[in-house]
């Protein structure tokens, strides 16, 4: 493929990526990661390296684009802060360990894992799970576990955590809106920290392609935060636009479609 289309592709991934989040109340991370995997197929990126390339990128993208919602939602007061730092040792070691983990897996292990994991999230979306609160106020050593498997299983896969961090706050007792603004506070450090990690584990591997820095794919990165902002505010109006019930059973579909190819 020619520089423009590269460029184009990847131009396309964050339109995808961020329409989606915003119609399906997701992270980008869930999107980025198999479209970019379709994006490097036609690159002709090293199967080796291509699924490492797409957490990479993908965490180093919500690093930048998930920025300014975790500082919407601290100036709107939506973030539980006692909460947030009793995490956060947890969210760094686990993400860090994450990393770690997925770089002595193969990309097409990681792959299937991957798939695994999209589709225990789309049976989820589909029973309609939802925790029910604590009675009591969590403790310091379980706010830390939980932070630590947050963080890992979101570095692992690429997320910004959300789909761990907002049940797990709504059962230690947190409304939606704190759920919600708390855990998009947790996806920040997760975000940075497993891009970082990325980028030094995947430092000088044979296998990758230009213009990438360890596992982070540069011109990926710059145009996926370009446009998944913008269209993922075309996302939140089509949202509003269609019934929720609809949403819900597409949402499954997607998920369960994109965990079944990685699969087979």
């Amino acid at each position: 493929m020619s520089i423009g289309l590269i460029i184009l592709s990847y131009l396309a991934v964050g339109a995808v990526a961020g329409t989606m989040a915003g119609v399906f109340g997701i992270g980008g991370g869930l999107v980025i990661v198999p479209a970019l995997m379709l994006a490097f197929a036609e690159q002709n990126v090293s199967a080796d390296v291509a699924m490492h390339l797409a957490v990479g990128t993908s965490l180093a993208t919500i690093a930048v684009t998930g920025a300014s919602s975790a500082w919407g939602h601290i100036q709107r007061g939506s973030v539980k802060r006692e909460w947030f730092f009793l995490l956060l040792p947890g969210l760094v070691i686990g993400a860090i360990a994450g990393v770690f983990i997925a770089g002595k897996l193969s990309g097409g292990v990681l792959g299937k894992l991957f798939g695994i994991f999209l589709i225990v999230i789309a049976l989820r979306v589909v029973i309609g799970f939802k925790p029910k609160p604590s009675q009591s106020e969590p403790t310091p050593v379980g706010m830390g576990a939980a932070g630590a498997v947050i963080g890992g299983v979101s570095a692992l896969f690429g997320i910004g955590g959300g789909t761990l961090s907002v049940p797990w706050l709504s059962r230690c007792g947190a409304p939606l809106p704190l759920a919600v603004g708390t855990s998009s506070a947790c996806g920040m450090p997760i975000a940075l920290v497993g891009a970082v990690s990325f980028a030094i584990v995947g430092w000088g591997h044979p296998s990758l392609p230009e213009w990438s820095l360890g596992y982070i794919m540069w011109p990926a990165f710059i145009c996926l935060a370009l446009t998944s902002v913008p269209f993922a505010r075309l996302g939140v109006i089509l949202a509003h636009s269609l019934p929720p019930q609809l949403i819900r059973l597409a949402f499954s579909g997607v998920l369960l479609a994109v965990g079944l190819r990685f699969l087979l």
